[in-house]
């Protein structure tokens, strides 16, 4: 029989950390390793009553019973984050469980924290490509009061009619980058908590003073404080580069469409136009709403 030579030292160093590699790589993604999975409580069900909850929330695209808001994505719940938020689940997809770990840590170890199959994650959330994160939050309520302009403040939106959610969440996070001092959503316009309302305003939702409201009262409320009402229009009014925005002014915003409602627009006590090209019908609510945010912040520098 022949004599087999011996494994040099330098080999069998190599052999330890390839077998340690292998061992690291069987650990993670096994429940209970790591302080993510810790937490992770791992759902097969659609019956869950948090799943149910999520996916009724999503689908209702407002507050739940309990106030509680359904947001996703990893950007998104990273702002709730920022913002304060309080937070009452977060769900997490098999394929995203990797981020698990850069969450978790900065939430309080009473949110429930659950992990569902691939296929399940992507029935409840309204996202084609989902980032395999979503959670539901309770949302800070806000007072008309707190959203009304002061002497020295930006000034109100109010938005009548706007029934896109990209749109609606557009004006929300021009309203913040702006200086505005709140946002009232009035009859037709579609709910700030929609999931694409919320996704498009990239958390602006959860920091600026936004209540609904019938807008024909908060004009008279407005006029009584004093308060300036300034309409936009596709066309007719005063060009936006020869308007005078300072002082409390509440800026009405309608749908592309439609525009204001005619008894709305009575009540008004300018109209402002934004040039643009004849060829151009009009320009959407966001993008009208965002423009004249931006000039009226740049007049009050």
């Amino acid at each position: 029989m022949e004599r087999m030579e011996p494994i040099n030292e330098p080999v069998r160093r190599r052999n330890r950390v390839l077998s340690d590699r292998s061992k690291m790589k069987r650990t993670i993604g096994n429940p209970g390793s790591g302080l993510a999975n810790g937490r992770l409580r791992r759902i097969e069900g659609r019956h869950n009553t948090l799943v149910k909850e999520l996916r009724r929330a999503f689908a209702q695209g407002e507050l739940t019973e309990e106030g509680y808001c359904a947001i996703e994505g990893m950007r998104i719940v990273e702002e709730a984050i920022r913002s304060g938020l309080r937070f009452h689940a977060v769900f997490f997809s098999d394929s995203a469980e990797n981020r698990a770990e850069r969450l978790l840590p900065q939430m309080g170890a009473h949110v429930e924290t659950l992990l569902l199959p691939d296929k399940l994650f992507a029935s409840l959330v309204p996202s084609e490509t989902p980032q395999g994160v979503a959670a539901l939050v309770g949302c800070k309520k806000f007072k008309l009061e707190e959203a009304l302009p002061r002497a020295e403040g930006g000034p109100l939106v109010a938005v009548a009619g706007v029934q896109d959610p990209g749109n609606l969440g557009t004006i929300l996070r021009s309203a913040e980058a702006f200086g505005a001092s709140g946002v009232v959503v009035g009859e037709g316009t579609v709910s700030q908590f929609n999931s694409k309302a919320v996704r498009a305003s990239a958390g602006s939702v959860f920091r600026l003073p936004v209540v609904r409201g019938k807008l024909g009262e908060v004009a008279g409320l407005l006029r009584d404080r004093g308060v300036r009402l300034i309409a936009t229009s596709s066309h007719k009014g005063t060009r936006l580069d020869e308007a005078k925005l300072a002082g409390p002014i509440a800026l009405f915003i309608g749908s592309e469409g439609a525009g204001l409602p005619r008894d709305l627009m009575s009540k008004m006590d300018e109209v402002i136009a934004i040039p643009h090209a004849p060829q151009v019908e009009s320009l959407n609510a966001g993008v009208a709403a965002s423009i004249v945010l931006y000039e009226v912040a740049r007049q009050r520098q």
